[in-house]
């Protein structure tokens, strides 16, 4: 998708009407002289001009470039279909976006208040800026989606040695494709297996975290047995442990299976990689899996510091 840069809004009050300009600066903050430029997630507002035009045929009143708030006037396709963590990217500058509507504060709201209603709540998208520079009225805006790059490990030496298939690692790799499809995502999703080595495992932590990876899922070596190295090795590389989801699928499922009890699977963040380490069975990296895959999507938000509460 290519967008075209119908006009640029700033103001200098938060919640009001702003004033078109030919030109902008954009810095780590967002677009100087605009109230909206801080340490934030919603640095700049989009909004696409076929969300102004059905507003306007709706409303039976003719709206101007920035009314409803927006910095960046947009032609070309419909913006808010687009997800958190695609990017936007000009001739100097490039924009994540972080966020597809807001709530709506009504009469508290100038603009509702001029307007009489406000699309941005439902149609406008919020960015902040990767990399500053100018953007002028007229130049193009390049739209490229998110591809997450995840990595499955399955830890088994006899899987390893080839003396059975591994059954568990396909798994996660297929539940992985179905559900980005449905979150329409893209997703690149390697899998490799390993012995029940401390050191071979560590390596390709270290890599993932190193190379940006965003997901990480291991499979096999989360109980007791003596070559189960999977929580301690992975407990050494993480930053930061999780132990809400593991403790609660431990329990859910522990009730009527009290075998899943001694499952020392654990989940964590290493930098902004997160990471699930899950038993090594296809049918409990099914059971994992359905109850991680509902968290993935604020806990991306979480790592790459968007507040969206």
């Amino acid at each position: 998708m290519i967008l075209e840069i119908k006009s640029l809004n700033i103001s200098e009050k938060k919640g009001t009407i702003k004033t078109p300009v030919s030109t902008v600066e954009l810095n780590d903050s967002g677009l100087v002289g605009d109230a909206h430029a801080g340490q934030w997630h919603r640095q700049v507002s989009l909004l696409g001009i076929e969300s102004i035009e059905k507003f306007t045929r709706e409303q039976g009143r003719e709206v101007y470039y920035g009314e409803f708030a927006e910095n960046i006037t947009t032609c070309g396709g419909p913006i808010y279909e687009m997800k958190p963590f695609d990017r936007l990217t000009g001739e100097q500058v490039i924009l994540e976006v972080t966020q597809i509507g807001k709530k709506c504060h009504g009469k508290k709201c100038t603009v509702f208040r001029e307007t009489g209603d406000c699309i941005m709540p439902t149609e406008g998208i919020f960015a902040r800026v990767v990399q500053g520079g100018k953007l002028t009225v007229g130049e193009n805006l390049i739209y490229n989606q998110k591809t997450f790059r995840a990595l499955v490990i399955t830890l088994s030496d006899r899987a390893y040695r080839k003396e059975y298939e591994d059954q568990s690692g396909p798994v996660i790799s297929r539940l992985l494709g179905d559900f980005f499809k449905k979150e329409n995502r893209l997703i690149e999703s390697k899998y490799t297996i390993i012995p029940d080595e401390t050191g071979a495992l560590i390596q390709l932590l270290t890599e993932a975290r190193d190379n940006g990876v965003d997901l990480v899922f291991t499979s096999g070596g989360t109980g007791i047995g003596p070559r189960d190295i999977t929580p301690e090795t992975v407990k050494s590389v993480i930053d930061k442990e999780i132990p809400g989801i593991m403790e609660m699928i431990r329990l859910k499922y522990g009730i009527e299976k009290p075998g899943v009890l001694l499952s020392r699977s654990i989940a964590g963040v290493m930098d902004k990689t997160l990471l699930f380490t899950l038993p090594g069975s296809p049918k409990a990296v099914a059971e994992y899996c359905a109850e991680i895959f509902p968290i993935l999507n604020h806990a991306f938000l979480m790592i790459k510091g968007i507040d969206n509460h």
